[in-house]
């Protein structure tokens, strides 16, 4: 072992001999201490030793850089803590993830609160609907976008950014309960459905920031009590919009008119399955069976359920185009039945725009999507529908023990009560219900 008095002069007269990748020069006056040169002519100080009869080294730094005497100090310190039964390299390690911990720690603290909420997006977005997940996206959009449709006289042809948005440019930190109380002051002043919503979804993420242990210090959990809403947002109304027998008429009559066979077929279903809208909305080829009369619905509560297809239902959705869209840039058939060539998704998204205009020109008052559903419940009871039935139909939970555990019914019986349900409906708005065993149109393909 080439061991001298190591001197600045020595360290810089000092190579690597020729042949190897590396040489040492150990340092006299404190024995653990070299300079490791490399045939690359890289010099550094190195620190040496036995632990357990087992040899460690570890680099102390660029001899460019450190000083001799710094180096021996280092060299010492390092040789105490073996003395005292201690791996330096593990106590090097636990420094370094402290001191990245530290860093990572400022940068949450500082950062916009938007970059967590998509970790939350992403971490999440398997366990949520398709309408669920744009509803995040929707409310913390950036905004600026030019309008396709939808303007009103006067407004600007840009969009607006989310109304979550200003919350989560700031640092999670900072999202207090007093900056979330001025916010649902101002967001509940203009529009209040929406406000609610978007407080609901507000919460959810904070509440999942307070789990997650990255974020459990910076967020305030407290941020969004129920107490806060309760007090800040105008009470919430059930909804009871309805249509009447005698409005049939003119209902069937403007939806009919509608231009989009699309958008006309989904409203007529909507009203005759009873199903809520997603439900509707994402109804496959796959999912209809015009042999035996059948839909098998993605059921929100239970995951499915099987309806009958009934006779005038069956002969609105078997015309409906079938149509190709591009998937990860190749050309595949649109498994939806109420699609859309100018959805991303492939599907009809937004049937309130057609219904509305709809609703209009019938000189009807308001009508959601969801009251199509209520009317359903409500017009059967005009041809005396047993309340279980409707409730089966419309994928209600049973509310009774006899309902739960005594009554089992056949998908037979149960389209002998929906024919007669459509067929009550048609006969009020004075249109003729197909026969039953009426064979429904081709449909049209339309790529």
């Amino acid at each position: 072992m080439n061991r001298e008095r190591l001197t600045l002069e020595r360290i810089k007269r000092f190579t690597c001999s020729n042949g190897k990748r590396q040489d040492f020069l150990w340092d006299s006056e404190m024995p653990r201490l070299a300079v490791r040169a490399t045939a690359a002519g890289a010099k550094a100080f190195i620190f040496e030793t036995k632990l357990e009869r087992k040899t460690i080294r570890m680099t102390i730094g660029d001899a460019a850089v450190w000083t001799l005497e710094a180096a021996r100090n280092e060299a010492r310190r390092l040789q105490t803590l073996v003395d005292t039964g201690n791996d330096p390299r593990i106590a090097k390690a636990e420094k370094l993830a402290d001191t990245a911990a530290k860093q990572e720690a400022a940068r949450c603290a500082d950062m916009p609160a938007l970059e967590v909420w998509h970790e939350y997006i992403e971490a999440r977005r398997s366990r949520w609907s398709e309408k669920h997940l744009a509803d995040h996206f929707k409310v913390s959009k950036e905004g600026g976008e030019l309008r396709t449709r939808g303007r009103r006289p006067g407004e600007s042809d840009k969009t607006q950014p989310g109304s979550l948005r200003p919350l989560l440019l700031l640092p999670l930190s900072e999202i207090t309960a007093d900056r979330v109380k001025a916010w649902l002051q101002d967001e509940a002043a203009k529009r209040p459905t929406h406000a609610r919503l978007t407080f609901a979804l507000l919460r959810a993420f904070l509440n999942w920031c307070s789990d997650s242990p990255e974020y459990r210090s910076l967020a305030h959990s407290d941020a969004c009590t129920a107490r806060l809403a309760k007090n800040e947002l105008p009470k919430k109304a059930a909804k009871n919009d309805c249509m009447q027998r005698e409005q049939l008429p003119a209902w069937f009559g403007a939806v009919r008119r509608i231009g989009n066979p699309v958008v006309s077929a989904y409203l007529q279903a909507a009203l005759l399955t009873g199903a809520r809208r997603e439900e509707l909305a994402l109804l496959t080829w796959e999912n209809l069976d015009f042999q035996w009369k059948a839909i098998n619905i993605r059921d929100k509560v239970d995951g499915e359920r099987i309806i009958p297809l009934t006779p005038y239902v069956a002969s609105l959705l078997a015309p409906l185009p079938r149509r190709t869209m591009m998937v990860d840039g190749k050309q595949v058939a649109n498994p939806w039945v109420f699609s859309s060539p100018a959805a991303e998704s492939g599907r009809l998204q937004e049937p309130r725009i057609g219904h509305n205009k709809a609703l209009s020109a019938a000189g009807l008052p308001e009508l959601s999507i969801h009251g199509l559903r209520r009317s359903f419940g409500t017009l059967a009871e005009w041809v005396e529908c047993p309340a279980g039935v409707s409730a089966q139909i419309m994928g209600h939970k049973p509310s009774a023990t006899a309902e739960k555990h005594y009554r089992v019914r056949p998908l037979d019986l149960l389209r002998m009560w929906h024919t007669k349900i459509e067929g009550w409906i048609l006969e009020q708005a004075g249109i003729e219900q197909p026969a039953e065993d009426a064979k429904p149109g081709l449909r049209v393909i339309n790529a």
